[in-house]
């Protein structure tokens, strides 16, 4: 009967939007809103091995995800080379129980229970990784480190940029290594995605120079190598993940600018950090070749900002994914408003984030957004009334389970009365 209900909305949407529109119906979209575990920001809420601690916040969150009108949770499951999950390949988060390597009381496994009671309430849930930080408390947290964790067993792998330590992105072994992670969580997990966010080179200034020596023959370019090295990881991480489970959502969300049209005249007419160039990340290519299901940039400036404006990014990133089968979702900086002690700023109270949610739902060139991050929306109430406001307007229907039949594509020709037509009726016959 869902499905009825939307192919009918969708042929309404059709026979009276002018033509070439190409707006992604509300009804349809993804409302996401990511989870950290990194510092304790959202879950847990402190270190414990607890297991009924860890069972009631987790409990606690995906309710007021579905009081909030949230349809997917992105969950941050390694935050630096470590796991909150059971995991044959790296050790238990120092997050999660406050020593890494150890594992929570009475056998609990966090990422089964939040797969669990998440598709209990009608809601996605996908696993966030960071794929090559492994430190971000310095030389502390390294000698802290359990020796099972695949830096310590392989420090040959590691490059130290500004007192932390990364997996060096040119290797093989750290690529295969990333891959491996990501697919024994889809083994084990009933995860509806696995997602990366916008950690790949940390700088420019990174020291990999012996690594380019080494493996850069035919590259002039260091940075056009870096570049190369991330694509490849997405790319295995692309056939591997939808190898085990076809239907699987893999995605990426990069810094809200791929590269600024002073530097690349395909790029935004903006003038801030580059993932391009700072980051080495081309979300460009990953969307033109198809090696991701969706890209979701993080766009965390208001509407009118003259450096970088949100409403450009929009429409740079959605004529970025035209013509492809990749879907954007935009990453809103919901964090600024819960952070802003301004009254004089525009990220006071909860109006931009509000302003952003109507323009992206008004505009129809995104597939949704997901929200940076749930604590915000708990620190500044009134943030997250706005957003159970906003959602609360149309209701988006969740993702059809894997097995359902999918619609066929709209007609490229909104006048085709036998389009519309033949979508009415594979609307009421199936």
């Amino acid at each position: 009967m869902r499905k009825r209900i939307l192919a009918v909305l969708l042929l309404f949407a059709l026979l009276t939007s002018p033509a070439g529109a190409a707006s992604v119906p509300v009804e349809t979209q993804m409302r996401g809103v990511w989870v950290s575990s990194v510092y304790n920001m959202d879950y847990p809420s402190a270190v414990t091995t607890n297991s009924a601690t860890l069972m009631a916040e987790a409990d606690e969150i995906l309710d007021k995800c579905v009081e909030l009108g949230f349809n997917a949770v992105f969950l941050q499951v390694r935050p630096s080379s470590d796991a909150l999950y059971r995991s044959e390949i790296f050790p238990w988060s120092r997050w999660l129980t406050g020593t890494q390597g150890t594992a929570p009381g009475n056998n609990f496994d966090p990422l089964s229970y939040w797969v669990s009671g998440a598709h209990a309430r009608g809601l996605e849930l996908h696993a966030w990784i960071n794929p090559y930080r492994v430190t971000r408390s310095g030389e502390t947290e390294w000698e802290a480190m359990d020796s099972s964790n695949p830096a310590k067993q392989h420090p040959e792998w590691l490059i130290e940029y500004r007192d932390n330590y990364y997996y060096d992105p040119a290797l093989e072994e750290v690529r295969q290594l990333v891959v491996d992670g990501a697919a024994e969580i889809v083994r084990k997990y009933d995860v509806d995605g696995i997602h990366l966010d916008d950690y790949f080179y940390p700088g420019e200034d990174f020291d990999d120079s012996a690594s380019f020596s080494r493996y850069g023959k035919g590259y002039s370019d260091i940075g056009d190598w870096r570049r190369n090295n991330v694509n490849l990881l997405v790319a295995d991480l692309d056939e591997a993940l939808h190898k085990l489970k076809p239907e699987i959502s893999f995605g990426i969300s990069p810094s809200g600018i791929w590269e600024n049209s002073g530097f690349d005249a395909r790029g935004s007419l903006t003038n801030g950090h580059s993932a391009y160039s700072e980051n080495y990340a081309d979300g460009l290519f990953w969307v033109q070749n198809g090696i991701i299901d969706y890209i979701c940039p993080q766009i965390y400036w208001e509407i009118g900002f003259t450096q970088a404006d949100f409403s450009v990014l929009l429409d740079w990133w959605h004529e970025a994914v035209r013509g492809t089968d990749v879907k954007l979702y935009i990453g809103l900086g919901d964090y600024r408003s819960a952070e802003c002690t301004d009254t004089e700023s525009v990220w006071y109270g909860p109006d931009e984030i509000a302003r952003q949610l109507d323009l992206v739902d008004s505009s129809g060139k995104s597939n949704g957004t997901i929200q940076f991050r749930y604590g915000s929306l708990i620190d500044l109430p009134a943030l997250g009334a706005a957003v159970k406001k906003h959602f609360a307007a149309v209701p988006a229907i969740p993702p059809q389970p894997a097995g359902t039949p999918e619609l066929p594509e709209l007609p490229t020709d909104p006048g085709s009365l036998f389009d519309v037509f033949s979508l009415f009726l594979y609307s009421i016959t199936h």
